[in-house]
């Protein structure tokens, strides 16, 4: 088990889909967490952005991309400006599919606000994973 591991943590590629996943799955617990005690979407979306954001920029930063301490600042700007956009496109899905076209989702599972909720959540969660591989490959951690 520890050659396994020890493997996946030295491979790059890999490593990011490991944390990948972890963020997303620290995204989704937070923000249902907050939904469940706020019932307020857009909060929740918010709150879990900023928790994922910060979890997964010291995992990348010090584990996936191997970095050093220089630039940590500048590289940390970059993160979140990323981080940022994506963070604006799960806003506008959890707007546009949870709160202003409910129904769109709302038609497979009765309207019920928290599975239309659930869902949306996974569906932007898949996206976001997709654009911020490649804002962190391309434009962050260089190198």
């Amino acid at each position: 088990m520890k050659k396994i591991i020890t493997y996946i943590l030295n491979n790059e590629l890999l490593a990011y889909l490991l944390f990948g996943i972890a963020t997303t799955l620290v995204s989704i617990l937070s923000r249902l967490v907050i939904y469940q005690l706020t019932h307020q979407e857009l909060l929740a979306t918010a709150l879990a952005n900023i928790i994922g954001i910060l979890f997964a920029f010291i995992a990348n930063d010090t584990i996936v991309f191997k970095q050093t301490k220089k630039n940590r600042l500048i590289r940390l700007m970059k993160f979140t400006l990323a981080r940022l956009s994506t963070f604006l496109l799960d806003l506008c899905l959890t707007f546009l599919f949870v709160t202003r076209f409910p129904h769109i989702i709302g038609q497979f599972v009765n309207e019920n606000l928290d599975k239309i909720n659930a869902i949306e959540t996974v569906i932007a969660q898949f996206l976001i994973i997709i654009l911020n591989y490649i804002f962190s490959k391309v434009f962050i951690f260089k190198k």
